[in-house]
């Protein structure tokens, strides 16, 4: 990482740590030209090519440049280094569902309202050949107006994943 202080590839000032998995971490940034909030998805190259995921990185930056929608976490752009990739996406300030959900039931309407945001992204991506196929509370998030955001596309199956058998193959 060419990182001088907290400042990630003279573009984006790094914050603090939103989460991890297996092969990556996410941090919240901020675009130090437009002073926008954005989550960079941080991944060890060394490990995706271990594990032999490199298809299943390249397939999930190329299927969210696909799916544009307002309920689906909007993709900035990609930038690479020797030893990491660095997916810039939209910011989800609300954060997961889950965590609301865990506080306790939701109001009828405003659950109403969730899933049909959650209805019209699974919809949008389907029209175009795409499932998400890891859809959880984890993977939604709300933005600061408590409106829906489809994440992590990571799963995600397309057309060309189907074999003789019929079925979606990923990993």
């Amino acid at each position: 990482m060419k990182n001088k202080g907290n400042i990630l590839l003279q573009r984006y000032e790094l914050g603090r740590l939103l989460g991890k998995g297996n092969l990556a971490k996410v941090y919240y940034a901020v675009d130090i030209k437009s002073g926008q909030s954005v989550a960079i998805k941080v991944i060890e190259k060394e490990k995706v090519l271990k594990a032999g995921l490199d298809e299943q990185i390249k397939r999930q930056i190329s299927v969210m440049k696909l799916v544009r929608h307002p309920n689906i976490v909007m993709l900035y752009e990609v930038m690479a280094t020797k030893s990491k990739i660095y997916i810039v996406l939209e910011y989800a300030k609300g954060g997961e569902l889950f965590n609301k959900v865990a506080r306790g039931r939701l109001k009828e309407d405003i659950a109403r309202w969730i899933f049909q945001q959650l209805i019209s992204a699974v919809d949008f991506c389907h029209s175009r050949g795409v499932y998400h196929r890891d859809l959880k509370p984890e993977n939604l998030l709300l933005d600061e107006n408590g409106n829906l955001k489809v994440s992590d596309f990571g799963l995600s199956a397309v057309p060309e994943s189907k074999r003789q058998d019929g079925f979606l193959h990923t990993v």
